[in-house]
């Protein structure tokens, strides 16, 4: 599998092999092994590799990489009119944190709440961090929303796309800096295909199927 560097991440990785390159020169062994270490935890950390899942119209994809934490049911418009199942995915720093659309279609509603930078795995995260909301419905009208939330280390949220904007699934849509959280949205009759503690994938691993 072909990866990718996020180029988010480059403002953060070049001082440190920079920095890196000047120890070995002078010669600060120690320094530079830390450098060193820090510059590869951080290519890690930004890589971006290629994925191509599911193209069936009928599949929801996983927006992020991480462990599925939450899975549960949530009031009807509580998030969006007509979602009432809930996915959320934790993203440790050790995970992919580049973001990728759920399944294809337009973008009709898009909302940004400025909050807290709680730890991601607190379930007070979902409603009081800092987030993205977005709402996506296809060509046959089924919809389902995810948020992008922020976790304590976090403090940007990146979101390359606007409301109205047409997506398509697994495609790039933006990342969440160092440790954060995704929650995923669906309607009562979303058929789940994963379970508490799994490990998803952006763009490969199917989170739900939702019938005709």
């Amino acid at each position: 599998m072909r990866v990718r560097f996020a180029p988010e991440g480059w403002i953060f990785i070049i001082p440190f092999i920079v920095l890196a390159a000047v120890a070995l020169l002078v010669q600060w062994t120690a320094a530079a092994i830390v450098l060193g270490l820090i510059a590869a935890f951080l290519l890690n950390f930004f890589r971006d590799p290629v994925r191509r899942g599911s193209e069936r119209h009928v599949d929801v994809l996983s927006p992020a990489d991480g462990t599925v934490v939450v899975i549960k049911d949530v009031p009807d418009g509580e998030v969006w009119p007509g979602l009432t199942r809930q996915i959320s995915i934790f993203m440790s720093v050790f995970d992919v944190h580049v973001n990728r659309a759920p399944m294809s279609g337009r973008i009709v509603h898009y909302r940004y709440n400025r909050g807290r930078n709680m730890a991601a795995m607190v379930e007070k995260s979902s409603t009081e961090n800092e987030q993205n909301l977005i709402v996506v419905r296809d060509a046959r009208g089924a919809t389902v929303a995810f948020k992008q939330i922020a976790g304590l280390l976090a403090r940007r949220i990146v979101f390359d796309k606007k409301e109205g904007d047409d997506i398509v699934r697994g495609d790039r849509i933006g990342m969440i800096k160092f440790g954060s959280r995704v929650d995923v949205f669906f309607p009562p009759n979303a058929d789940i295909k994963v379970l508490n503690r799994d490990k998803v994938k952006a763009g490969l691993t199917v989170l739900a199927e939702i019938p005709e």
